[in-house]
């Protein structure tokens, strides 16, 4: 049953900043194309106006191709290798006097020099598709010249000015900042309105769904409740990597959360790390987790008072015995490496999980301690 998603709309995407986390975008957008979204207008911020320009253009094809092959030097002047172990805590003493020298440097240049996102942009956007869309695209970025939050509408913009306007939302702090179109200068638009909902409100759009990037840089401005208005948000639950880890393999598992995410979203899926269809009700979630805390090993007050409390505690649950069920199933399959990416039943993933234990010879979880597992 959809619950959140209504295909005969046609819907306004405000899109949230927060640089390599962008990835994440593209998957939210290929989720809700394949269940037939109508959108009208798309509003951007930083990567978000990136990935708002593709989505102008009905490009969802060379988005998916632009994230999957991304990569540091795709965006800033630097050596893959180099960064690709630096993120990953594997670069020598040698190497790391050498970034040391070189983040010096780039501090006295003023930041990563970004030509390479210039000619990324050449490649992966028309601009002249943007002018002629008939999607109503704007970006929001900062004016360093002005001193004022600038709201670019690419429809009122010359198309060989496109390219500039977009970089202008997305100049991260640490990019090397140069002036753009005439004369001025811009910072990313994340310092204003990370998550630019306001101006599609202000251009009268009342069906919107805006996707928020956990952990991003800026401000999200605060958004009144009006009367004929619907926000919806797509929101990751799980860390999406650094805001400068621009590695493919990251962007791909970032694409695989934005997507289920997405049909999360559209289908009302039970979890938070798992996608699940509910199929049972409370007092069937109540006696699986009688079997897998043991009640052999447990008293019944023993296993009311103290074990079923603690088991909601440690692992986030706060409603009834279902939602202390998925709670630990969830933990619990995560840390027994059982894959989530997929839609699946919860009494499927009731199935993997006392599986998966019995193969590591635990038959309760209380007399192995198996409670929950930090994520």
């Amino acid at each position: 049953m959809k619950v959140n998603f209504d295909p005969e709309k046609t819907y306004a995407i405000a899109l949230g900043g927060g640089g390599a986390k962008g990835s994440y975008e593209i998957g939210v957008w290929r989720a809700l194309a394949e269940e037939g979204l109508k959108y009208n207008a798309v509003s951007g911020t930083s990567v978000g106006a990136l990935n708002g320009a593709l989505m102008a253009m009905h490009d969802l094809e060379n988005g998916i191709e632009l994230w999957s092959n991304i990569r540091f030097s795709r965006v800033m002047n630097v050596n893959d290798d180099i960064m690709g172990r630096l993120y990953e805590g594997q670069t020598s003493l040698g190497e790391l006097y050498s970034i040391l020298k070189s983040s010096w440097r780039l501090v006295k240049n003023g930041g990563f020099d970004v030509t390479p996102l210039r000619e990324l942009l050449k490649e992966y956007i028309d601009p002249q598709a943007i002018a002629e869309s008939d999607v109503d695209f704007t970006a929001v970025t900062y004016s360093i010249t002005d001193k004022r939050e600038v709201v670019v509408d690419f429809r009122q913009t010359p198309p060989d000015e496109i390219c500039d306007m977009l970089l202008a939302s997305a100049y991260f702090p640490a990019f090397k900042n140069v002036p753009l179109q005439g004369g001025k200068r811009y910072t990313d638009g994340g310092v204003t309105d990370a998550l630019p909902v306001t101006p599609l409100l202000e251009r009268g759009y009342k069906d919107i769904i805006a996707v928020r990037l956990k952990g991003g840089i800026g401000r999200e401005k605060r958004i009144e409740p009006k009367e004929g208005v619907s926000v919806s948000y797509i929101e990751p639950k799980r860390a999406l990597g650094g805001t400068l880890n621009f590695t493919a393999e990251q962007a791909k598992r970032n694409i695989n959360l934005g997507y289920y995410d997405a049909k999360r979203f559209v289908y009302g899926y039970e979890g938070e790390y798992y996608y699940l269809v509910r199929t049972m009700d409370e007092r069937r979630a109540y006696d699986e987790l009688v079997r897998f805390m043991g009640a052999k090993d447990v008293t019944l007050r023993e296993l009311h008072e103290r074990v079923l409390p603690e088991l909601a505690h440690k692992n986030g649950a706060s409603g009834d015995y279902y939602d202390v069920l998925i709670h630990w199933l969830e933990h619990t399959g995560e840390a027994l490496g059982i894959p989530e990416f997929r839609i699946m039943r919860d009494q499927d993933l009731v199935g993997e999980v006392r599986e998966a234990l019995k193969v590591r010879g635990i038959e309760s979880a209380v007399s192995a301690g198996f409670l929950s597992n930090d994520r």
